[in-house]
């Protein structure tokens, strides 16, 4: 593994020769050895689409590609940082909540509408997250950040999960999304929290809820 947990808010990546890593703008606290930071234009192991997609959807911090050969640390805000190990599956985040990936990993844009229809939209517009999603598919580390801490909530046919999207960090798996509301359309005017909205996840799989609401 690329990424090894420091403490709750930092990790620490190895960083080799004839790899790379990205990581957002800003990320790097310190770093050892002959590592170079160079701004990324093509959107990751994405290219131009991916970039496109990231335009769109509004993300505001860039990618840094991060080559040579030491070890760098990162964080970013005094935020809790959470490792996860993908092996050939797909990864849905939150584009403000990735901190570093491995370069091995092909980084893609899901409009959350592919996934939820029209109340994925909705969830959108609602919440104040963005429509779309990042991917991330392949074989490699992803470190994703949270308010509060990280925890992992597994989801099978028989146990759906229902999260609030403000806590929302990413999910893996063979998952479906579907907004649901426990309030009538009357009273969701205003409320972009769990009080009215619900993120109801459904399948074989993983997702990774914060532990607070608090936006990044």
């Amino acid at each position: 593994m690329t990424f090894r947990e420091i403490n709750s808010k930092m990790v620490e990546a190895t960083v080799a020769p004839g790899q790379r890593l990205f990581s957002q703008r800003g990320a790097m606290l310190a770093y050892r050895g002959d590592v170079s930071f160079t701004p990324n234009v093509q959107g990751g192991q994405g290219g131009l689409m991916s970039m496109i997609g990231r335009r769109v959807a509004g993300e505001a911090t860039p990618l840094m590609t991060v080559e040579g050969s030491g070890t760098v640390f990162f964080g970013h805000g005094g935020h809790h940082v959470h490792v996860i190990t993908l092996s050939g599956d797909t990864l849905y985040v939150e584009a403000d909540r990735l901190l570093a990936f491995e370069g091995t990993l092909r980084q893609g844009t899901m409009f959350l509408g592919s996934q939820g229809g029209v109340m994925g939209l909705v969830r959108g517009q609602a919440t104040g997250q963005g429509l779309f999603t990042t991917t991330l598919q392949g074989h490699g580390s992803v470190a994703v950040m949270a308010h509060g801490g990280v925890f992992e909530v597994p989801v099978t046919p028989q146990r759906p999960v229902h999260v609030d999207p403000q806590a929302y960090v990413a999910h893996h798996g063979e998952l479906r999304n579907r907004l649901s509301t426990a309030l009538g359309w009357r009273d969701m005017v205003g409320r972009g929290s769990g009080e009215a909205f619900q993120l109801e996840l459904s399948g074989n799989g993983t997702v990774y809820v914060q532990a607070s609401e608090e936006k990044l």
